[in-house]
């Protein structure tokens, strides 16, 4: 299922919230926070500053009872990533993948399983074209 009708693009501490819950199901703000604070310096309160507004934006439901709350993702990971590239191939690379590949390819050096995995995509998308 392809979800178009996301809501608002997530911050770069959003996100980070949002990849916790994807890779791990759901948590709750103690989990996420306990996560993120063996990684850097965050209060507890920001972090659930940051699931309640990623909550209000339609990014994140809860369920639970006895005050504990556990946040669950409402979008997929896969349908969010593939949105954000896009928007980000769009805007600063004005709608040029190849672009944005070569920006990509160009500061990296890629091990050989992820140069036969690019090798597969393209094949893929050259016989989806035929």
């Amino acid at each position: 299922m392809e979800y178009t009708d996301q809501p608002p693009p997530l911050s770069e501490a959003q996100l980070e919230i949002m990849n916790l819950v994807w890779s791990h199901g759901p948590m709750t703000v103690g989990e996420m926070w306990q996560i993120l604070s063996s990684r850097r310096g965050v209060a507890r309160n920001t972090v659930q500053t940051l699931v309640t507004r990623l909550e209000e934006k339609g990014w994140l439901a809860h369920s639970g009872s006895g005050g504990v709350f556990r946040y669950r993702a409402v979008y997929p990971r896969a349908a969010t990533l593939r949105q954000l590239v896009r928007r980000l191939v769009d805007t600063a690379f004005g709608g040029s993948t190849e672009g944005f590949v070569l920006a990509l390819l160009d500061d990296q050096s890629l091990a050989e399983h992820e140069v036969e995995q690019i090798r597969s995509l393209i094949e893929r998308a050259e016989r989806a074209e035929s």
